[in-house]
């Protein structure tokens, strides 16, 4: 399931997307905008701006703006700076690595190779997906099914 802090950061991120061409954006804004709580939203965003995705500016005239075109920002590493790993074991983890505790043989593991696919697949839709690709699909109703 997706944490509300990524999900928080995914939304500051398109909002700071939809306005790049604006002066850097208060917290305050994007808080209320987005219904995110402000002292929450103040980490989320000290994180990424950390991890070179966000640009701060202090004082009259401040915020915070994109430091990389939406279209080069991937969920995937938004994941993985809000998260951690992405695989749902830590046996199936590319960077985040660690052998299961309860696990005999890691090689004949039918839950490890299981969830190695849903890593796999998971990756593919994250690591081709950006910012720029949901200010899109924002532009575009979901037929239900």
């Amino acid at each position: 399931m997706l944490s509300k802090k990524t999900k928080y950061a995914i939304k500051a991120l398109v909002m700071l997307g939809k306005n790049m061409d604006q002066p850097p954006m208060q917290i305050a804004r994007i808080a209320e905008d987005e219904r995110i709580p402000k002292k929450f939203l103040e980490q989320i965003l000290l994180d990424l701006r950390n991890a070179g995705y966000l640009y701060s500016k202090k004082g009259a005239g401040g915020g915070y703006s994109l430091n990389k075109d939406p279209k080069d920002i991937f969920l995937v590493d938004i994941l993985r700076i809000t998260d951690g790993p992405i695989a749902m074991v830590p046996c199936a983890s590319i960077k985040f690595y660690h052998k299961c505790e309860e696990c005999h043989d890691e090689v004949t593991c039918g839950i490890r190779k299981a969830f190695i696919e849903v890593r796999d697949a998971s990756l593919k839709v994250l690591g081709e997906t950006s910012v720029a690709d949901i200010i899109n699909k924002e532009k575009t109703p979901i037929s239900v099914v």
